[in-house]
């Protein structure tokens, strides 16, 4: 399957990982979009992401507010950089920890079946 029909996403560490995996310099296509449940943009050294090849791509950022393991600034911090290059930034932020907000998971099937339009 085409990556640029598929849609990466994860919680935390996956969350991470779908950013590296979807944005890193050197991939050749862009995926249909990309879901982050706290997480972070990746930054190590000898690791770079090209956020501006890839503007367009929908992105689903969803982060608690109360989160202790990756505070909310770094959520913050994504929609803001990611913005700024030009993707297309859905951000939604919950009074909740370190968790997944069961309300946003019912809001993304709608912006999946955008993404993958």
């Amino acid at each position: 399957m085409a990556l640029s029909k598929t849609i990466l996403g994860g919680f935390s560490q996956g969350s991470v990982m779908s950013y590296a995996l979807a944005l890193a310099s050197d991939r050749p296509s862009s995926p249909a979009g990309l879901i982050a449940l706290s997480g972070f943009l990746p930054t190590v050294e000898d690791f770079e992401l090209d956020l501006e090849a890839h503007k367009g791509v929908p992105v689903a950022i969803g982060h608690g507010t109360h989160d202790p393991v990756i505070p909310i600034d770094f959520g913050r911090d994504a929609r803001e950089r990611l913005r700024a290059a030009g993707l297309d930034v859905t951000y939604r932020e919950s009074p909740i920890a370190h968790t997944i907000d069961p309300g946003y998971i019912v809001e993304l099937r709608d912006w999946l079946r955008r993404a993958l339009s």
